[in-house]
């Protein structure tokens, strides 16, 4: 992405006191260590944006079914949640503080459910992938928020409400995942394929008419969705990312392109 327009968005966006949202497509784990127009896009989002008190991410790779946890611990262990890539990969960590208080404030403000604090995880790729590039310091404090992959879109959408107050706190949240994610079709050369053209444009048209009710709903376009999101474990992130937008929100892509043909890396950031 032409580093340019992303400085225009964040210059043009209207300032409100609150932190940005963002949903990040991440995509391949070696775009932590990769020089491409993602990584740059992640190191300019870094540069220009408020520095956050602290960051939620809401990653894809974070899955509980039938419960919901927020890590609480001081220290988050870096997780390389993969195999077969290079050692290099494997060496990176992100030794970034927790945050134990904003942990505690997330569980008071969820009312949907009942969130458990957890010790154990750390920060998975779908996390520090991303703030490697973002944030390279590693000094601002991180914690997850896990998936409960039993529960319907529409659950997501509303539990995800109750963290918008977060934003007022100084708290970047940012949904990691991708819009189309359908790893049995990737292909190292070629173009996307036309269902996983159509789909992004479907939901990003959703997004741009505010119809977020349709974009929750993606699984009524059936054999489509079937095939962008076959376990759809990427795209809970941007629904509650788009949870988060008020009715006078400014909505803006960026990284609208597409990876291993069936891996869209379209982002959009939320302000005010």
């Amino acid at each position: 992405m032409d580093s340019h327009k992303l400085y225009d968005i964040l210059k043009n966006f209207p300032s409100s006191g609150k932190m940005p949202a963002l949903f990040i497509g991440h995509g391949n784990p070696m775009n932590a260590i990769n020089k491409n127009k993602f990584s740059k896009s992640w190191i300019d989002l870094g540069k220009q944006l408020p520095k956050p008190n602290a960051i939620l991410s809401i990653s894809a790779h974070w899955i509980t079914p039938g419960e919901i946890k927020v890590t609480a611990m001081e220290s988050p262990k870096t997780i390389h949640d993969f195999y077969g890539f290079p050692e290099k990969l494997f060496q990176q960590e992100y030794p970034a503080p927790g945050a134990t208080e904003y942990a505690a404030q997330t569980i008071d403000l969820i009312q949907r459910a009942h969130v458990q604090t957890d010790h154990n995880w750390g920060l998975d790729h779908g996390t520090w992938s991303v703030l490697l590039r973002m944030y390279p310091d590693a000094n601002i404090p991180v914690f997850q928020l896990s998936l409960d992959y039993s529960k319907p879109p529409e659950y997501h959408y509303e539990l995800a409400r109750d963290l918008k107050t977060l934003r007022n706190k100084g708290v970047l949240i940012i949904g990691s995942g991708n819009m189309v994610h359908n790893l049995r079709t990737m292909r190292m050369d070629g173009e996307p394929y036309a269902w996983a053209i159509e789909f992004d444009q479907t939901i990003t048209a959703f997004i741009n008419d505010r119809d977020f009710k349709s974009a929750v709903e993606f699984q009524k376009l059936e054999n489509l969705a079937g095939l962008a999101q076959p376990t759809h474990d990427h795209y809970l992130p941007l629904i509650y990312i788009l949870a988060l937008a008020d009715n006078q929100s400014e909505i803006a892509f960026f990284n609208e392109d597409f990876d291993l043909s069936s891996i869209s890396m379209r982002s959009f950031i939320i302000n005010c």
